[in-house]
């Protein structure tokens, strides 16, 4: 363990910030200002694409790819974030994997309200499949809201009769509009990076007044998970969101699903971005890269998807 490292990374957390709400452009700017600071691997390689009609970021490993594709969803409260945000992230997975990966540009509010981000990852995983990729060589993978997006991206290909892809890693996830989980009271003031309000004050663009008691947007403590890939949550005991991974770990299990519930103890909200800074972050990484070469298995890769 690395008290040291888990309290500088807590300390940086908790800088001063303005006070009440801030705006959608404010939010924005200080989430690409925090996630510039993380470190990405210099040994992938990344080239702008398109995927389901979405700009997308293609991220290769430096030397010849593994079959398997990731396809990565950036977090970011469906308000900010994109996949330049999350690059370190989805870089880490890439080069520890040796798998290429994929990460869509999926439309934010509160411009694009539920359901347009699921809608649009969903027409990336469709496009992926349409291209010729196996689903037995592709794995969700994803931060914040697009660890819960990784969920709900599933849900929806299910009702829409597509075959699901081989594993789901989710670090962090958001899981529930809701906001039930007693972690959003307990871990009140020890998250240094949530509080219930600055979540509500989010999930309130994202919703635009939709009815939170819905799977697509509370999979924690409404979905039915039956025929889900194997999963692996990652999440920190810090975080106001710890119930989310919790809860939906349970309703994995009743529905005969393999899950993997990977708890870290006094680490924030998506700590694998603290990658080289922390070394939790570089043992979660490790762990959730192993997770995906035992799930992944070598099905047709075609080399550029439709666009």
């Amino acid at each position: 363990m690395s008290k040291e490292q888990r309290a500088r990374i807590d300390a940086m957390m908790r800088q001063p910030r303005p006070e009440g709400p801030r705006s959608v452009e404010e939010l924005r700017a200080g989430f690409e200002a925090l996630m510039a600071r993380m470190t990405v691997p210099d040994t992938i390689r990344v080239t702008r694409t398109a995927l389901g009609g979405r700009p997308a970021l293609h991220v290769e490993p430096g030397g010849a790819p593994r079959a398997g594709t990731i396809l990565y969803l950036h977090g970011g409260g469906f308000v900010f974030g994109s996949p330049e945000t999350a690059l370190s992230l989805t870089g880490h997975l890439v080069a520890r994997t040796g798998f290429r990966a994929y990460s869509p540009d999926y439309r934010l509010a509160p411009e694009h309200p539920f359901p347009a981000a699921i809608e649009d990852t969903l027409g990336a995983y469709r496009a992926l499949l349409d291209s010729g990729v196996d689903p037995s060589a592709i794995a969700f993978a994803g931060d914040s809201a697009g660890g819960g997006l990784t969920v709900t991206t599933c849900l929806a290909a299910r009702d829409a009769g597509l075959p699901l892809p081989a594993a789901i890693v989710a670090f962090s996830p958001g899981l529930d509009a809701t906001r039930t989980g007693e972690s959003m009271d307990t871990k009140e003031g020890i998250d240094p990076v949530f509080t219930r309000a600055a979540v509500e004050h989010t999930g309130a663009m994202y919703l635009a007044g939709a009815d939170p008691h819905q799977p697509l947007l509370s999979p924690a403590v409404l979905a039915d998970l039956t025929g889900f890939p194997p999963m692996l949550l990652q999440v920190g005991t810090n975080e106001i969101l710890l119930d989310d991974s919790t809860r939906l770990a349970a309703r994995g299990r009743a529905a005969g699903v393999d899950v993997v519930l990977d708890v870290t103890a006094d680490v924030p909200h998506v700590f694998q971005s603290f990658a080289g800074l922390l070394d939790e972050a570089d043992e979660a990484l490790d762990r959730a890269a192993f997770f995906l070469g035992q799930r992944l298995r070598a099905g047709h890769a075609a080399e550029a998807p439709a666009k």
